[in-house]
């Protein structure tokens, strides 16, 4: 029997996304009854977010992305579900949330509350317009913008942007692609593979606009004109923003938690208040804030045992990130920042194989497009882990 069996007052998670589910699905293969609330501004469905940026040329809807209703969940999960529900301060002295829908007490507090993406500061008559795709209403909101219309411009080309971008060619939308970077995926990429996956991309029908950033934003009769600071101008019907996320940690820094990229969290997923916890895309351990699908699992399976009492402590193994690219497939497991080394690039039948090494020749990163991908699971082998 856990410590919380004898306690009235439920763990609370806000947040339902991956990181929220993923936590109370751990907590009930440890514990069936210990109580659980779940508080969410979102109406409390379970969806896949990465399916967002490829569900266009899958021919989903964002109602068919849903994959369990709130009622669904709450039954399955044996947990009380608030939806609609935004949590406007945490008083950390008294356990006590103040929503807005009245006070909820709680024994232990988990923020799972995901990143915001970043909105840039653009001028323009159309500036208004911009958009982003972050939740499934957002994606639904998209749907009906591009609907009718054959012309979409993406700001970014990291993962978010060249998923969208592959996805839309697909679905036969023109794409115009603009990063102030030199290459797309820049950040996970050697240049020698950014610049293969450009070349199929292209070949796909996206037009690149690197080392330049958009300047204003204008309606132009129908349709919608972007300036580049370069001076080039783009016409597009819709303009969609992913040029990153940033963790939500406005609530933990008004309550007094310690934020830095994101709110700072020991390896046991605690911050610097007693009884409250954070994971996921909002969630910042020593040093890193990594808003992928396989942390976000390891650290679920480490938290949900410390939340009933147990030892428990986050390791993070190497975890090579999927890029959701079909004209390219790409599988990169990028060296730790900082570290030395260099990239060694090789072309084999179909595909391309990447490998970070060390000066003294130990593998510390890889990134494999195409047919390479299928070393995957050898390469990730020989790879050091992320938090030992």
């Amino acid at each position: 029997m856990s410590e919380h069996q004898n306690q009235s007052q439920p763990i609370v998670i806000i947040g339902s996304g991956l990181a929220g589910y993923t936590v109370i699905r751990e907590l009930r293969k440890l514990d069936k009854d210990v109580p659980i609330t779940l508080i969410t501004r979102e109406p409390g469905y379970f969806y896949s977010k990465p399916m967002l940026s490829t569900a266009f040329a899958n021919s989903k809807l964002a109602e068919q992305l849903i994959s369990s209703s709130s009622e669904a969940m709450a039954t399955q999960l044996n947990l009380t579900v608030l939806g609609n529900t935004d949590v406007h301060s945490i008083d950390a002295q008294a356990r006590l949330l103040h929503t807005s829908n009245g006070e909820v007490t709680y024994s232990k507090l988990i923020l799972a509350l995901g990143a915001d993406q970043i909105q840039l500061d653009l001028q323009g008559t159309a500036a208004d317009a911009v958009m982003t795709v972050n939740d499934l209403e957002d994606y639904a909101r998209f749907r009906q913008a591009i609907d009718g219309h054959k012309r979409v411009a993406i700001l970014g080309a990291g993962l978010i942007g060249c998923e969208f971008a592959n996805d839309l060619t697909l679905g036969g939308y023109s794409i115009d692609v603009i990063d102030l970077a030199a290459h797309a995926l820049g950040r996970l990429l050697p240049e020698a593979a950014a610049t293969a996956l450009e070349e199929k991309l292209s070949a796909a029908g996206v037009r690149w606009h690197f080392a330049s950033t958009a300047q204003s934003i204008d309606a132009h009769g129908d349709a919608i004109r972007i300036t580049l600071v370069n001076g080039d101008t783009i016409d597009t019907d819709v303009v969609l923003s992913a040029v990153g996320l940033r963790p939500r940690t406005q609530l933990a820094r008004d309550a007094g938690i310690k934020t830095g990229l994101g709110i700072e969290v020991n390896r046991q997923l605690q911050t610097n208040l007693d009884s409250i916890y954070a994971i996921g895309d909002c969630a910042e351990t020593e040093g890193l804030v990594l808003p992928y699908v396989m942390p976000i699992m390891q650290a679920a399976r480490a938290l949900a045992p410390t939340l009933l009492g147990q030892a428990a402590s986050l390791q993070y193994p190497a975890m090579p990130v999927m890029v959701k690219t079909p004209a390219y497939p790409i599988v990169v497991s990028p060296p730790a920042k900082g570290a030395q080394g260099q990239w060694n690039s090789t072309e084999v039948d179909g595909g391309m194989l990447c490998r970070f090494e060390s000066p003294d020749g130990q593998l510390l990163g890889f990134a494999l497009l195409g047919s390479a991908t299928a070393e995957r699971a050898a390469l990730v082998k020989l790879l050091p882990p992320v938090l030992a």
